[in-house]
């Protein structure tokens, strides 16, 4: 592995320059691994905003003129940039998030490979024409940049994250301003350094550091920021909502999930426990998709409880490529898990394995979260409702299929479901009736592609789908032009 010496302080990226924040204020950026304090980071205000801002809006103008084949060719430089440094791209992400070296050289590749699927639809940037009721007239509809775009972004695959959104929202035409996760800066800064030196124009692309509050409020409140596309939290995701829609901004959110994963009694054991433990354990527990909700049929209940038991107690965490699990990202999150891993056990739930913190002395000054199984929760508690984003999963015992996919939909979320099962009958039904933006037969809950749309139902998002074809209409505007023939004049 190679390794990367950061800045002592991760600055800004504001009209193609690194910038301290205007008050001089930073903040540690913490090891989840060590506790340990990595570096500094510009703490943004308003004022840093707002100087990001007015950068994007002057140089967008003349970003929106080159040719969108161009866009895509000059992101194009950009991701061979990235393939070039992904090594130091994933040491980077490694430090800041604890997961292993490989998982996030695999990340960064995930994030690559949506560089790449970006840049080529500069030459698919589709409208369409059509015909119109009316003689001697012609119509076609075409895609508008909307102007700047403020992207917020969450911390936990922080390269892909990025890469997610900014791609898209600079394909289209914007310009950009990116709030860094604080919890990953130093991720979005290197990607800042390799599109600016791959040639991206100065202004197209501003990378703003510092708390959600300080920083990422004042971007979403800006009169001059024309489009909003968050991931993250549901009631973040509200406040954004209610403050970009007094201007009637779009906004793009991409939520929480409490994603159920059903096993029937027909299912493959086997590979049901382990996509299971993939699902609910892979990356700490901390993706949007992951599996919190485990739906089991009753005839093989205890049978797969034990396996997913014994599953469970041979995982080993910590931060190198042998381990399957890390950290989680800070040690406020940690908290909010375990107060809900004892509320539950105070309301009579069981906790099977985990519900602690590690505090071994290989993991004692990190922010380590042991695996959780829990059983005989309420479907309808805190745990059960609540996304935790942590490795903690809950059991539930169903009767059948009809109760499995009750059960699966009796939540506020819906952004990715599972279902194990020998059966197309029971596959295809559960596909089409889940209330999900994405349905799995027999693997995990996870597994969006850069060119497949991602998103969900309910409290899950809004209804736009990010990555896929279908970011570009987050993105872009729909102009229908009418033009009027005078034969006269032929």
């Amino acid at each position: 592995m190679n390794s990367y010496n950061l800045p002592e302080t991760i600055p800004n990226w504001i009209n193609g320059e690194e910038t301290a924040a205007v008050s001089g204020a930073t903040f540690g950026n913490l090891s989840p691994h060590s506790g340990q304090e990595l570096c500094r980071v510009a703490r943004s205000n308003g004022q840093d905003v707002k100087t990001a801002i007015q950068a994007a809006r002057k140089a967008q103008a003349a970003w929106a003129e080159v040719t969108p084949v161009q866009r895509g060719d000059i992101l194009h430089d950009i991701t061979l940039a990235m393939r070039k440094n992904r090594e130091e791209i994933a040491t980077i992400v490694a430090a800041e998030t604890g997961m292993s070296f490989n998982a996030a050289l695999g990340e960064t590749g995930g994030a690559i490979a949506q560089g790449e699927f970006t840049a080529g639809e500069g030459r698919r940037f589709y409208g369409r024409t059509t015909t119109s009721a009316m003689p001697n007239k012609y119509a076609m509809i075409v895609r508008q940049p909307l102007g700047v775009a403020g992207l917020i972004i969450a911390a936990n695959t922080p390269i892909a994250n990025v890469a997610w959104k900014v791609f898209p929202a600079l394909l289209c035409g914007n310009a950009a301003v990116l709030k860094a996760a604080e919890d990953t800066p130093a991720t979005a800064w290197y990607f800042g350094k390799i599109a600016h030196e791959a040639g991206l124009p100065a202004g197209v692309l501003n990378i703003i550091q510092g708390y959600g509050q300080e920083a990422g409020g004042p971007l979403v409140a800006d009169p001059d920021v024309d489009v909003v596309s968050f991931t993250g939290s549901t009631a973040v995701g509200r406040q954004i909502a209610s403050i970009a829609g007094e201007r009637l901004a779009k906004v793009s959110l991409e939520l929480g999930g409490k994603n159920p994963l059903v096993v029937c009694d027909d299912a493959d054991l086997e590979a049901a426990t382990k996509w299971t433990l993939l699902s609910a354990f892979s990356n700490a527990g901390q993706r949007c998709a992951a599996a919190s909700r485990i739906i089991i049929f009753d005839s093989v209940y205890e049978q797969f409880r034990d396996m997913l038991l014994a599953g469970t107690r041979k995982l080993t965490l910590g931060p190198s490529d042998v381990d399957d699990l890390g950290p989680v990202i800070n040690e406020k999150q940690l908290n909010n898990m375990l107060a809900a891993v004892e509320q539950a056990r105070k309301e009579g739930a069981a906790v099977l394995v985990g519900g602690n913190r590690l505090t071994d002395p290989a993991h004692a000054g990190g922010f380590y979260m042991a695996p959780t199984l829990v059983e005989n929760a309420d479907p309808h508690s805190r745990i059960s409702t609540t996304e935790l984003f942590g490795p903690i999963a809950c059991l539930y015992r169903v009767n059948d299929f009809a109760q499995a996919l009750e059960m699966a939909n009796d939540s506020p979320y819906g952004l990715t479901a599972c279902i194990h099962t020998r059966s197309i009958h029971r596959a295809t039904e559960f596909s089409q009736k889940v209330q999900a933006g994405m349905a799995v037969v027999n693997a995990g809950t996870y597994g969006s592609e850069p060119h497949m749309p991602f998103g969900g139902l309910k409290q899950s998002g809004n209804g736009w789908r990010e990555p896929g074809t279908e970011a570009l209409d987050v993105y872009s505007d729909l102009k229908n032009i009418l033009i009027n023939i005078d034969r006269a004049l032929l």
